[in-house]
């Protein structure tokens, strides 16, 4: 019998609910039961998780703790709840990634993250929402609804791991696993003011058997990583899902923990030119301040490494690589945020040919060369999540100008993947009602230095959190 009130065991965090079932003063599915029970309270009213099945999750439970009455050690997750993805793979469930064109589309396997995160233990009491596609930063479709920011249901949850951030901000789960090309990751954690790391390309194994193969911008832009209520957290889910899997070619051998480097950052509060909101500067010098007094060096910059173009090459890639049946599938979907998020790129997209593409691909690699140079330099940047605190919902589909106010706002949310280094999305309090956070970038393969940076800046101050939906 556990000594832990189990009413309270969905506040803890994924760290200490893993310490305490290893332990065993904490039974697995005592940790289950309680997430179930939290999802049934809140959930009604955020459209977070959008497919579970209580009886599968309450039999995983008992297994993990089957296994340590065996004298098994069931992995670093041992018994935590966690949610994934609706657009990743998961033996039995629909990869739908919000769509009726894919609901029918059932996993007859686990992607490598899944897999990944079964292997240490973890486990998974649900799916959670998307955007249909995975293409906007607001979280609606037609296969599953409309998902809601528990902070504010007035203001974006974020996307397209929208329902993921929701589910954490709230405490269904204890770590949430999410997807991001183009800030599909760290939007939702700085919308519903939680966590969110993006890692490096080729850190987290990526595969789904049941849909088409991947082309070749989303190989080398996307990826999978976690967004949590600390950094610890972070840490701990970075681990277990970066485990290898030899069914992603991308994938690579990195030690998460590299050689010693200067705790210095470089700060820049408007890089090329963005036009950052006075709450979010704050917040930035605030974090700076954070930083120093945590033994830091913070050296503030005018220019950072080409951001605002790598935009551009991002878009053209992502959205020239195909458009034409993206536009379709849209369509044939039906779903007005999609098509409208595909109809606001047109001009560039439809522009793209093989030349301009191998030109893009050649732009990637020097702007990539840049950023890594500078961060020879400075291990550490300090910049803004995003130019404006988050947005009111379906902003982008409030005609040209609010779509082009958004994606301008969004510019290190869509340029950093092009480089493929990581970056942390830190919460770091509230504007009344309405999340801020910060975001920090590192070396390839130096999630390590982000998530220590984050560390200091967290200790200082965050949200409260998980909460109660507002």
């Amino acid at each position: 019998m556990s000594n832990t009130d189990s009413s309270e065991i969905w506040r803890l965090s994924a760290s200490r609910v893993a310490t305490l079932v290893r332990q065993r003063k904490l039974s697995a599915l005592e940790a289950a039961q309680s997430a179930l029970a939290r999802l049934d309270a809140v959930n009604p009213k955020l459209n977070a998780v959008v497919d579970h099945r209580p009886d599968e999750v309450l039999a995983h439970a008992r297994a993990v703790d089957a296994a340590l009455a065996r004298g098994e050690d069931p992995g670093p997750l041992a018994g935590v709840p966690v949610t994934v993805k609706i657009n990743i793979d998961q033996q039995g469930f629909a990869t739908s990634n919000g769509v009726n064109l894919q609901k029918e589309w059932i996993a007859a396997s686990n992607s490598p993250v899944v897999d990944n995160l079964l292997k240490a233990g973890a486990v998974i009491v649900g799916r959670t929402n998307a955007p249909a596609f995975s293409y906007r930063w607001f979280t609606d479709n037609r296969l599953h609804g409309r998902t809601v920011n528990p902070r504010d249901a007035a203001l974006t949850p974020g996307g397209s791991s929208g329902g993921a951030a929701s589910s954490i901000a709230a405490g269904i789960g204890h770590i949430a696993h999410g997807t991001d090309i183009a800030g599909s990751i760290r939007y939702p954690a700085y919308a519903c003011g939680i966590h969110g790391l993006r890692p490096s390309l080729g850190r987290v194994a990526a595969y789904n058997a049941v849909t088409p193969e991947r082309v070749i911008s989303g190989q080398i832009t996307a990826v999978s990583g976690p967004l949590a209520r600390t950094v610890d957290d972070l840490r701990l889910a970075l681990a277990a899902m970066s485990a290898p899997d030899p069914r992603d070619p991308w994938w690579v051998p990195a030690p998460l923990v590299g050689p010693a480097a200067p705790r210095c950052v470089a700060l820049c509060v408007a890089p090329d030119g963005m036009t950052t909101q006075p709450e979010v500067v704050a917040a930035l010098r605030d974090a700076a301040e954070r930083l120093r007094d945590a033994g830091w060096t913070v050296d503030e910059v005018d220019a950072l490494p080409p951001i605002r173009d790598a935009v551009q090459v991002q878009i053209a890639l992502w959205m020239g690589d195909g458009y034409a049946g993206m536009v379709a599938a849209a369509e044939r979907e039906g779903d007005a945020g999609a098509i409208a998020a595909l109809a606001g790129q047109a001009t560039l997209a439809q522009s793209m040919t093989l030349e301009k593409f191998s030109t893009a691909l050649v732009r990637r690699a020097a702007i990539t060369r840049q950023w890594q140079v500078f961060l020879e330099r400075y291990p550490v940047v300090l910049l803004p999540a995003c130019a404006e605190l988050p947005f009111t919902d379906d902003l982008d589909l409030q005609g040209p100008d609010a779509y082009a106010r958004v994606w301008d706002a969004q510019m290190t949310m869509v340029g950093l993947p092009l480089t493929g280094l990581p970056s942390l999305v830190v919460s770091t309090g509230m504007v009344g009602r309405t999340p801020v956070g910060v975001q920090l970038v590192a070396g390839r393969y130096r999630e390590d230095l982000c998530l220590a940076a984050g560390e200091a800046i967290e200790a200082r101050g965050v949200p409260p959190m998980p909460i109660d939906p507002q």
